[in-house]
This record gives C-alpha cells, structure tokens and sequence, in this order.
C-alpha cells in the first residue's frame, strides 16, 4: 500500500471512489471541498495498492497537523465495501509513516458519523484506538430514525395546527440568497455571528449539487417566516441552516416548517437536526435541543480524535 497526495488530475478517480464508497457522500466531493480552497491548505490522501484505488482521505494542514477535514463537519477515511479491519490497521500504519515522513505532529480526525454509512464502517474507530487516539471533542446531534419514530410533542402538534389554521405555507424554494439574508440576520442580531456560508456560496453550492441541496420556506403572503437548507445523502436529511423572522418567531412557524420537512423526508432513514453544542462541546444549548426532541429527536455523537504521530 502506498499514499499518494490528491491533486486535479485525480479529481474524476476521487469523485468516482466517493459515488461508489460505503461511507461517503456529497461533501466529499472535489467540487464541494473546493469552493473554500482559499481558506484551507489542502492535505488531502489517497491510498493505492498496486494501481487500486482503495480510500481516501479529504483532509488539510495547519502547522503540522493534519486535519481530516477543517472545512467540514466530518471526514476521516473513506472505502468501499472491501475495507476490513487488517486493511484498516494496514492503512493508519502506513498513514502514519506518511505523515512523519512530512514532519506532521498531529492528525485530528473527525470520525463519520454511522448514520451516513451505506453499510457499516466503523473499521476506523478500532484502528483509531488502536493507534492510542484520544477522544478530544464530542458534540451531540439530535436525530429522527423514520424506522421508529417518536410522536411529536402535544406542544408542537398544537403550534402546527395553529399556523395551518392562518394560512402558512410550505414548499420548496430556490431563492437561497433571500432566504440566506434572514439566517444572516438572525445569527447576527442573536449571536453577533455569521453562517459559515455566504448567501453567494450556498446559492452556488445549491446549484452544484441540486439533488442533494435544498430550501424550504414556510411562507404567508409570499413572505418568508421561515426557513431550512437541507443537505441530503443517501440515509440522511440534514438541517443545514434554519431561521425565522421576527414575525415567524411570534407565531412559531418554524414548528409548521420541520413539521413538513420532516414528513418530506420520510423516505430517509434519518432525519439530522444537527448540534446543540458549543465550545468543543462543552457546553449544551438546553433550549435548543429540547426543541428538537420536541420532535421526537434524540442523541447522536459526532466524535472528534487526536493522534501523536510518533
């Protein structure tokens, strides 16, 4: 087995690997990791046996340490249905000679989490302890599992209802740089922060990948109340963005919109509302969370490493 740095020429082969992976998806993809290329210094590994594509790994450098991906939620090593666990320990073997070789101190390694795995692929997390990793970051995301779903709460039943009984309106929307203003806003005049997208790049990731980026509005009068960016793979819907305006707030239609999207994504083995921690989760946001197992959500990790490279 050998590592070779990703660069353009193998943009089709990385793409490809992706598509046909056991745990990858969309963001994977050169086209996703690269509309931030400017921000990140790029790391990313591919590893070969012979002439055999057999993982990736999308990753950056920041002074010496290897990041598995700083740009996205998730990373770690991606397969296909023919990684077992000796190959798995083979590849962080020769991952880390790789990286000494480069002078890299450290790997941080954002472990995928087993709701986007196509089959399973957890042969990460055993060579991760076998290699001494030290969990460094948990956070906790909230999920729905369509296979068993928890009722939703008689408070949120309530609150759909009554904004079904005004008028409000659900659907499906392309106008992501409107809707991206209000999410601005709103972090804004809430947080004193800004989403990590611009309206400009969600609108042009949105166009990249149209099957698997969307907006839904809750509208009244043609006035956006509210809103969510769903990032969809082949289990998983994931909340990406959602807000409301001042007056969606009044009368919660935020309730009325994941009542629908929820329901538009049954088809999905789950539903991700996404985290409710902060500070390298430390810190849970109680209110947040208790809003979403309102709907019948509960707990997930996403899990976080760190090896010395020795």
């Amino acid at each position: 087995m050998q590592i070779v740095r990703y660069s353009p020429e193998y943009k089709s082969r990385w793409d490809q690997f992706i598509k046909n992976s056991k745990n990858g998806f969309f963001m994977f993809n050169r086209d996703y990791m690269e509309y931030h290329s400017d921000r990140f210094d790029d790391f990313s590994l591919m590893f070969f046996e012979g002439n055999k594509l057999v993982a990736v790994m999308p990753a950056n450098i920041e002074d010496n340490i290897m990041i598995s991906h700083g740009g996205l939620t998730y990373g770690g090593i991606i397969s296909d249905a023919k990684m077992n666990v000796a190959q798995m320990l083979k590849s962080f073997k020769i991952l880390n000679d790789f990286l000494k070789e480069n002078k890299i101190e450290k790997l941080v390694y954002k472990a995928i989490p087993y709701i986007f795995h196509v089959l399973p692929a957890q042969e990460d997390l055993y060579a991760l302890y076998r290699n001494n990793a030290k969990l460094i970051r948990r956070d906790t995301a909230s999920i729905i599992s369509n296979d068993n779903k928890i009722k939703f709460s008689r408070l949120k039943r309530r609150n759909i209802k009554k904004c079904k009984e005004i008028g409000l309106k659900c659907e499906r929307s392309f106008d992501f740089k409107e809707y991206m203003k209000i999410k601005e806003e709103d972090l804004l005049k809430n947080h004193g922060i800004k989403p990590v997208h611009t309206p400009d790049e969600i609108e042009y990731l949105a166009n990249k990948f149209p099957d698997n980026i969307k907006l839904f509005t809750a509208k009244k009068d043609d006035n956006i109340l509210a809103g969510c960016v769903i990032y969809e793979s082949s289990n998983v819907a994931h909340a990406q963005y959602s807000a409301s305006t001042d007056e969606g707030k009044e009368i919660l239609a935020i309730d009325f919109l994941f009542d629908h999207v929820i329901k538009e994504y049954e088809n999905k083995k789950y539903f991700d509302f996404g985290i409710s921690t902060e500070d390298n989760g430390n810190y849970l946001n109680k209110g947040l969370i208790r809003f979403k197992e309102l709907f019948g959500a509960r707990a997930i990790t996403y899990d976080f490493y760190e090896i010395d490279i020795v």
